[in-house]
């Protein structure tokens, strides 16, 4: 049996033990087994003891419970409640009012966080309990949020970024300045269509608000001050050098706590409740992770990420369908594996193949940035789709569907970037230079 033929069996495995109702985490580690016991000479037990042990033990992960029991407070303390309040009368006269804040705040926490799992769910756990009291529509929320977690890789700092960064022995700090651009871009396009399907469906967006003057504008904007002084504050420790990314997470709860408590609003009955359902959404998230870590392992010994990538040298290919191909397969492989060890598996066959055929190295991590956003929302191992799905209760499948629009925009993304690099190359190149 050839490698493409056992990596189809093993997807099947996967899509029929998630469909009949297996856990996530489970599933994706009995498929690893079972890649690894059948079609490699690998010892599965050792290399599953292995892969959980170096997955949660990862520093950077650190960063995914304080983030998401950050979210917690700001959930039970009504502090996100004080934020909506006060976007809602400057975001009123907008098609889509208030669902825009998921995309805003996926932004701004992406900028911090550097994660999309901390991203999508911390900014869900905020965002998604105001906006269905409000009664927005549940499924453009779901849908928005999935997508617009995976910013928390694209907009820097980024530690896939970092990853690529050393794969291709490029610079850092270009690749952060190029994923700025595209960025914003993606937040433009997701709240574009978030604004269209709003008018499209006028009947279940909320009456806006009544008018309201400049100075009540103003005045109800005191309620951003809380949250706003909260972001500043973590951006300032990590742009000051005060704390890594993955302190940073641990600031932005002492100053979610400090600030709770300065407004009276915390309590020891929802600073242990905050605590324990931060607990409960991170062991789930490490949990999947650690299977998701056990799948790549068989993924790596398998060598069926190495066999893709070689199939596509074979076909000889002209440029922009060399970049045609690389979607088709990085998007392949992202219904198996991680964007982490999509970028591993792949860059020493890849990358050659790229600069050959002219392309930039930095827009192409931007490209590969892209291209790990969708994975996140690809099913079957689409790992946003997995956060949301076990925060909400609502089956990852349902999930993925209302995702497609968001999909699709992020496809058109790649698109632009493509046609256009100087999306990407244009800040780093009018910061530092171009390369010679």
């Amino acid at each position: 049996m050839g490698l493409l033929e056992i990596g189809a069996l093993l997807l099947l495995l996967m899509l029929l033990m998630l469909s009949g109702g297996v856990w996530i985490a489970m599933t994706l580690a009995i498929v690893g087994w079972v890649g690894q016991a059948f079609f490699t000479t690998t010892l599965p037990g050792k290399n599953l003891f292995s892969a959980f042990w170096e997955t949660t033990a990862s520093w950077e992960l650190a960063a995914l419970p304080l983030f998401i029991w950050m979210g917690e407070v700001l959930y039970r303390t009504r502090l996100s409640e004080q934020m909506f309040d006060g976007l809602s009368p400057w975001l009123s006269r907008i098609p889509g009012r208030l669902m825009h804040t998921t995309v805003l705040g996926c932004g701004i926490f992406g900028s911090v966080s550097g994660s999309s799992a901390a991203t999508c769910a911390t900014i869900a756990k905020v965002a998604l309990p105001e906006l269905e009291r409000r009664g927005y529509n549940r499924d453009l929320a779901l849908g928005s949020l999935a997508a617009a977690g995976g910013l928390g890789i694209l907009i820097p700092p980024s530690i896939t970024m970092v990853v690529y960064a050393v794969a291709a022995d490029a610079s850092v700090i270009r690749l952060f300045l190029a994923g700025f651009l595209p960025g914003f871009m993606l937040m433009g396009l997701f709240s574009a269509y978030i604004a269209w399907w709003s008018l499209r469906h006028p009947d279940q967006v909320p009456a806006p608000d009544a008018p309201t003057t400049l100075a009540e504008k103003l005045r109800r904007s005191g309620s951003l001050i809380p949250c706003g002084l909260l972001i500043v504050f973590i951006v300032w420790v990590l742009v000051a050098g005060i704390a890594t990314a993955t302190e940073c997470a641990a600031f932005g709860v002492l100053g979610s706590l400090v600030i709770a408590a300065a407004g009276r609003q915390l309590t020891w009955k929802n600073f242990w409740e905050g605590l324990t359902g931060a607990t409960r959404v991170s062991c789930m998230i490490m949990f999947i992770l650690a299977g998701a870590a056990f799948l790549t392992k068989t993924m790596a010994f398998t060598g069926i990420p190495r066999e893709l990538a070689e199939q596509v040298i074979a076909m000889n290919l002209s440029p922009y369908q060399l970049i045609a191909v690389l979607v088709v397969v990085y998007l392949v492989m992202g219904t198996a594996l991680d964007g982490i060890s999509m970028i591993v598996l792949t860059s020493a066959v890849v990358l050659p193949m790229i600069q050959k055929a002219g392309f930039d190295l930095v827009w192409f991590g931007i490209f590969i940035i892209l291209l790990i956003e969708i994975a996140e929302v690809t099913p079957p191992v689409g790992f946003n789709l997995f956060v949301l799905q076990n925060m909400t209760g609502v089956d990852s499948n349902r999930i993925a569907k209302v995702t497609v629009p968001f999909f699709i925009c992020m496809l058109v993304a790649i698109v632009l970037i493509t046609v256009f690099p100087g999306i990407v190359t244009g800040l780093p190149n009018w910061f530092m230079g171009a390369e010679l």
